[in-house]
């Protein structure tokens, strides 16, 4: 990961496509490091969730070349390797494990719900932890959990309409998005347990995914935000 950081480094310095095009040898090598190290974590996290184990890294791996057409920032290249493993691919739903690596201490790994232009799925959540609240809150006060993560997301300054303002889990029912993260220091991204660490971390964001997975078991992605992909925005 040493290289794939180096690299990532220098583009971000360098983000024009002739620079690119000129380093292109550098980038071919260290997104194949980039593919083995999330073969390795497929197979990781398949030890505890088996869904994955079909997955390959060409499913999950996001594109280093940026929609640039609606908005102001026109440099053509986002400079970190990200992918989402799940076995929707990379649309928002099903949730899945997040990871993005970034130069300069800006690596993360996540995971949860981060389409919060997608209301219809924000009101499935919704609905859920206002039936199930206190099953959301026995996963997100776990003392695994509430070691490492905190929920985040965009969220509402009110209620949304048609729930109680008065519920005990109103603050979480606001939320249009729920995520999390982990912050991942550089050093930590090139030590030679990284995928075992990762792994440990993604079994803990498990049943928050298996949570939100099951309100949105019957929500369909729009081909608007598969287009969109959400996760690339963070």
């Amino acid at each position: 990961m040493k290289n794939a950081l180096k690299f990532l480094s220098d583009l971000e310095k360098h983000n024009d496509r002739d620079w690119f095009h000129s380093n292109k040898t550098r980038y071919q090598e260290t997104r194949a490091v980039f593919e083995r190290f999330i073969e390795e974590l497929i197979c990781a996290i398949s030890a505890f969730d088996d869904a994955l184990a079909p997955l390959t890294p060409k499913r999950s791996i996001f594109r280093l070349e940026r929609d640039i057409r609606f908005t102001r920032d026109k440099t053509p290249y986002n400079p970190s390797f990200r992918a989402c493993l799940s076995i929707g691919g990379k649309a928002p739903i099903p949730t899945g494990y997040y990871i993005s690596i970034a130069p300069n201490n800006r690596s993360f790994l996540g995971g949860g719900l981060y389409a919060s232009t997608f209301k219809e799925a924000s009101d499935a959540i919704r609905n859920k932890i206002a039936d199930r609240g206190e099953e959301f809150e026995k996963i997100i006060n776990a003392k695994e959990f509430a070691k490492v993560f905190k929920v985040q997301g965009e969220k509402l300054k009110n209620a949304p309409i048609g729930f109680d303002k008065n519920a005990p889990q109103i603050e979480y029912i606001k939320h249009k998005s729920w995520y999390l993260q982990y912050s991942v220091s550089d050093e930590e991204a090139k030590a030679d347990n990284f995928v075992e660490k990762a792994a440990r971390i993604y079994k803990v964001v498990k049943p928050f995914n298996d949570y939100l997975n099951a309100a949105l078991k019957e929500i369909k992605t729009p081909q608007k935000l598969k287009k969109e992909r959400n996760y690339a925005r963070l």
